[in-house]
C-alpha cells in the first residue's frame, strides 16, 4: 500500500538542542530587516537593497505564508531556543511533489556566524524532510566564491554534482559605495536520505531534531 501525502508542507516547528525553526511572526520584522541589510547578505542573495521594514513586513505577513499555502515550499525563521533571538532563515522552494525533491536556501545573521547554526538548521530541516515528509532529494546551489555556504553543504554531507556556468548573479560594492551586479557560476549540491548516515553526530551534540505542529 502506497502512502500518499498532500502537496503542501504542514504548519510545523522544528527544534534542535540550540535552535527553533518556526514560522515568522511580526516581532521578527526589525531583526529581519537588520539581517537583510548586512553586506554579505546583499552580496550573495537577491534581496532588495536597501531592505526596509516594509520589505520585511511583506515577507513575514505575505510572501512567506504564501510559499507554504501554494505548495511551492516553506519558510522558517531560525531563532535561538533559549533567547528567541533571530539567527537566520531557512527557505525550501521549487518543490517537486511528484519527485519528492526541493531546493534549500539559508541566511545567517552576522552576529550568529561561526557558531555552526547554519549547519544545524539545515541538517534538522533535511532530517525532517527525509524522515517525516518522505522526500528523496534536497538540492542546494552556491555561488562559486561563496565558500562559507559551501562549507555548510560539505559539513552536512552534501555531494557536489557539478557547475552551472554563468547561472547566477552576485553583487559587490564599488569604491564609491555603490553596489554592482556580475554573473557567477553556481555549484550544485545534493543531499539524499542515505547521505545523512553518521552526519548528525558530527554537526550537533544532540541526537537529532523534534518536529511538532505549530500552535499559533
Amino acid at each position: 500500500m502506497t502512502t500518499t501525502f498532500p502537496d503542501i508542507f504542514p504548519d510545523i516547528s522544528i527544534s534542535t538542542e540550540r535552535l527553533s525553526l518556526r514560522p515568522f511572526d511580526e516581532e521578527d520584522i526589525p531583526a529581519l530587516a537588520e539581517m537583510m541589510n548586512d553586506e554579505l547578505v546583499v552580496a550573495w542573495s537577491p534581496v532588495p537593497h536597501p531592505y526596509t521594514r516594509s520589505d520585511a513586513r511583506h515577507w513575514v505577513t505575505s510572501t512567506a505564508p504564501a510559499e507554504r499555502a501554494s505548495g511551492r515550499g516553506i519558510v522558517f525563521a531560525v531563532s535561538e531556543f533559549l533567547t528567541q533571538r533571530l539567527v537566520g532563515t531557512i527557505h525550501l522552494y521549487d518543490t517537486d511533489w511528484r519527485c519528492r525533491s526541493t531546493e534549500i536556501g539559508y541566511i545567517t545573521a552576522p552576529w550568529a556566524r561561526g557558531e555552526g547554526y547554519a549547519s544545524e538548521a539545515v541538517l534538522a530541516t533535511a532530517q525532517w524532510l527525509f524522515h517525516d515528509q518522505r522526500f528523496e532529494r534536497l538540492e542546494l546551489r552556491t555561488a562559486a566564491d561563496n565558500t562559507a555556504s559551501q562549507q555548510v553543504a560539505q559539513k552536512i554531507g552534501c555531494i557536489s554534482e557539478g557547475v552551472l556556468r554563468n547561472a547566477g548573479i552576485v553583487r559587490s560594492r564599488c569604491a564609491d559605495g555603490r553596489w554592482t551586479e556580475s554573473r557567477t557560476d553556481l555549484i550544485v549540491w545534493s543531499l539524499l536520505p542515505e547521505d545523512l548516515d553518521g552526519v548528525a553526530g558530527r554537526v550537533m551534540d544532540d541526537s537529532g531534531y523534534a518536529a511538532y505542529p505549530d500552535w499559533r
